[in-house]
């Protein structure tokens, strides 16, 4: 396993305000430096970083300046975070072209991952049909991912339709995208995260650690999160892909980042990490 880390700790989860107006352009950001995230993120002794579909957008027409920046810290660009409502048909296409054009910038960056959050919570509740309509649409994200040479996953989130262990198992029979554990997502929406690696293993290609504590999002180590268990189903099961720690805010992001990497040593001693 490659240790990585999203640069969202520095100014925290925001939108695009864009996208209150006009759907292609609703993205997340984080209100931060994307070069201060990258120079604390090596220096804390990482391998890669992950960073919001926002942040990415950026660099557009500037991606010169966006290789020179990765270069500079040695880092590699593991992928991008973005999301839709998925389940609104008069909106899914301009959803849509937003990721294509989103998933067009990071593979000529050379990220590896394609990320993907969302299925909208209606004001009148969730209808059966919404995990449908949010599969099929997911497909058509993992199409554009492929057509561009990325791994697509889903993370599930709180806020969405899909928070709940339940709600993921009616989702994944129904697409065919890969799944990104966010653990600490998991379990504060009732879920069990070392049952549902172990569940959905085959389809995970990209993990999301963070630590979890009385509703609080932690670094590593600060909560209840059995990460020895996950690491050891995600090693007989031959994992070598990247475990990246994407802690939403933390009020000093460079010793957040600190934290969970000096806990991540205890892991060394696996060959794959």
């Amino acid at each position: 396993m490659k240790l990585g880390y999203q640069t969202n700790t520095w100014g925290g989860v925001v939108g695009h305000p864009a996208g209150v107006t006009s759907v292609k352009d609703s993205y997340y950001l984080a209100n931060g430096s994307t070069e201060e995230a990258l120079e604390d993120i090596k220096a804390a002794g990482y391998e890669g970083f992950e960073l919001f579909d926002g942040n990415l957008m950026q660099y557009k027409g500037k991606e010169e300046e966006f290789k020179r920046l990765i270069e500079k810290h040695s880092l590699d660009f593991i992928g991008v975070y973005t999301g839709g409502n998925f389940i609104f048909p008069d909106i899914l296409e301009d959803e849509l072209v937003k990721i294509e054009e989103v998933a067009a910038l990071a593979s000529t960056l050379g990220a590896e991952h394609l990320v993907v959050g969302g299925g909208a919570v209606r004001a009148k509740g969730i209808l059966e049909s919404d995990y449908k309509d949010l599969g099929e649409a997911l497909n058509k994200v993992s199409h554009i991912a492929e057509k561009y040479g990325l791994i697509a996953s889903y993370h599930p989130h709180l806020g969405t339709c899909v928070q709940s262990p339940e709600q993921l198992d009616k989702l994944m029979p129904l697409t065919v995208i890969n799944l990104c554990p966010d653990t600490a997502h998991i379990e504060a929406g009732g879920g069990d995260p070392v049952g549902v690696i172990k569940k959905y293993i085959d389809r995970i290609q990209y993990v999301h650690f963070k630590d979890f504590q009385n509703g609080e999002f932690l670094p590593l180590g600060e909560g209840n999160q059995e990460f020895d268990e996950m690491v050891r189903v995600l090693e007989e099961a031959q994992y070598d892909g990247w475990l990246t720690v994407e802690l939403d805010s933390y009020y000093d992001p460079k010793a957040g980042a600190e934290i969970s990497r000096n806990y991540l040593t205890k892991y060394e001693s696996i060959k794959s990490i």
